[in-house]
């Protein structure tokens, strides 16, 4: 799951070329933001994120109980409307990618310097860990309760790689075709249709697996299938960025 991704004029978002620079934009009354300030809007972001998914599935687990489709909905909407406001917000100031498959596509089709991938992708993972801990207290759970959720088989990894390469694909033929601006609403819908139509219910963003670990819930993944999940995603956004650039082959 992610925002949109931003670049020195247009770039590749989950989240978001996603998102437009904020030297872009005319109607912009801030400076642009240095790398520290970016990344401290991913970390937020990400934190926020994995507080609307982890804690919209515990909320769905108690307010649902024994109806996993219905708790499957609820985690859904929540997720999908947050995103969408998350990317909306935060675009402006980092690109909103609070996904690492992300930030390396941003990088690798050339809109982000690759200096600025680690620091992105440390406050991601570091957010995303945040906000599933923040989730559990306002719950009143442990911090830390680690998942018993096996998620392990090639059906669910082909599921996210598929759920990523999608992602990639919807942020990036937006971006390069010029309608970046629709990443917000665009993202959101995907990942919420993408909890349904995929086996694995759309994690898509090794940052968020990762923090999802950290809370025996609904939306929790025990730690032993965080590194197979990160890895389909990795193939998954490699794929989806291959073929978006396939697809929309820049002037000569």
């Amino acid at each position: 799951m992610s925002g949109r991704a931003p670049t020195r004029g247009e770039s590749p978002e989950t989240g978001s070329h996603p998102a437009e620079s904020p030297s872009s934009r005319a109607n912009v009354l801030v400076s642009e933001p240095g790398i520290a300030r970016r990344a401290t809007a991913e970390a937020l972001g990400s934190a926020l994120l994995a507080a609307v998914v982890v804690g919209s599935g515990i909320m769905a687990q108690r307010m649902s109980p024994g109806d996993a489709g219905l708790q499957l909905l609820e985690n859904a909407l929540a997720t999908a409307l947050g995103l969408a406001v998350l990317i909306a917000i935060l675009a402006p100031i980092s690109g909103a990618h609070f996904n690492p498959v992300v930030t390396l596509v941003d990088a690798a089709t050339g809109g982000r310097a690759w200096r600025e991938v680690a620091p992105y992708v440390a406050a991601q993972i570091a957010g995303c860990i945040a906000g599933t801990i923040l989730a559990n207290l306002m719950f009143g759970a442990a911090a830390v309760s680690w998942s018993t959720t096996d998620r392990a088989g090639a059906p669910l990894l082909l599921a996210e790689g598929v759920a990523t390469a999608g992602l990639v694909l919807v942020i990036l033929l937006l971006a390069r075709t010029g309608r970046g601006a629709l990443a917000a609403p665009a993202v959101g819908a995907y990942i919420g249709a993408a909890y349904w139509f995929t086996a694995s219910t759309s994690f898509a963003n090794p940052a968020i697996t990762i923090g999802r670990a950290f809370s025996d819930s609904f939306a929790g993944i025990a730690p032993a299938s965080v590194a197979p999940f990160v890895a389909a995603q990795l193939v998954g956004g490699a794929a989806g960025a291959a073929l978006a650039v396939w697809l929309t082959p820049r002037r000569a």
